[in-house]
């Protein structure tokens, strides 16, 4: 009895183990699945939420209000699923990772802020060597595909901003906390507004004329991509295809970022 009773508490112990490190280490571990929206935590509780592989109409309709000349409808195919930042990084977060914090608007549940783009990509090889897993910052055609989750029109979710983000309407001048406004039907929040986010592109005007797999940017230049807008943004700058660009010294109040995890195939 006593030796099946110790059996026991060992196999426990084993499982508990096991379960933990799944949670934590892989987007494709059986406890988080792997549907869209299915979310993992990290070492630092960071949620992440697995993204498949899809296609989706990349950039806006010509009838699209508020619309830009930079976005030329195309398809765009991702063939690697991936793990997104389910909110935009946090200041507890960066703080725990990189021992600082410069933002303007200061509150640990509040999205970090007053980074420049190199600042972030050392956020992700730091969380790297950290999480033993390659963190990155997401392609702009992997933020407009978690962005839009299956929607085609200018907002996810609701399709109402006012539900969907904090911009210059409704932020009082400041940004708040990450994951208070609605989520979108992949469960990813503040895609539209609160601050902008740093993707890894090199800015180019021209998008592809024709149907492309797994898109990167242009191959050179000096500004690089942002996405969402910011609590400083009119409505057009927060919809899913709005982009923007910027030096990667440069450091601005509205602008922050999320990371994406490269998930197993």
């Amino acid at each position: 009895m006593q030796r099946l009773s110790w059996l026991l508490v060992v196999s426990l112990l084993v499982l508990a183990v096991v379960c933990t490190s799944n949670l934590v280490t892989g987007c494709k571990a059986e406890q988080s699945g792997t549907e869209p929206g299915d979310v993992i935590v990290n070492s630092i509780g960071m949620k992440l939420a697995y993204i498949s592989a899809g296609e989706f109409e990349m950039g806006s309709p010509l009838d699209e209000e508020g619309r830009q000349g930079d976005e030329f409808r195309h398809r765009v195919k991702l063939t690697r699923p991936f793990c997104i930042g389910v909110t935009e990084v946090t200041q507890s977060q960066w703080e725990t990772v990189m021992g600082y914090n410069r933002s303007n608007f200061k509150g640990e549940s509040l999205p970090v802020e007053k980074l420049s783009w190199r600042e972030a990509v050392s956020f992700c090889e730091k969380l790297s060597e950290k999480e033993g897993k390659v963190y990155r910052l997401p392609t702009e055609a992997e933020w407009e595909y978690a962005c839009r989750a299956g929607s085609a029109g200018a907002f996810g979710g609701s399709g109402n901003i006012d539900d969907m983000g904090w911009y210059e309407v409704n932020s009082e001048g400041r940004t708040h906390p990450v994951g208070t406004k609605q989520a979108n039907a992949w469960g990813l929040y503040d895609m539209h507004g609160n601050v902008s986010e740093w993707c890894s592109d090199i800015y180019s005007a021209d998008y592809p004329e024709g149907a492309v797999a797994d898109p990167a940017g242009a191959s050179e230049g000096t500004y690089r991509v942002m996405r969402g807008g910011s609590w400083s943004s009119f409505a057009r700058g927060c919809r899913c295809a709005a982009r923007n660009s910027a030096p990667v010294s440069y450091q601005f109040i509205q602008t922050g970022f999320r990371v994406v995890m490269e998930a197993s195939e």
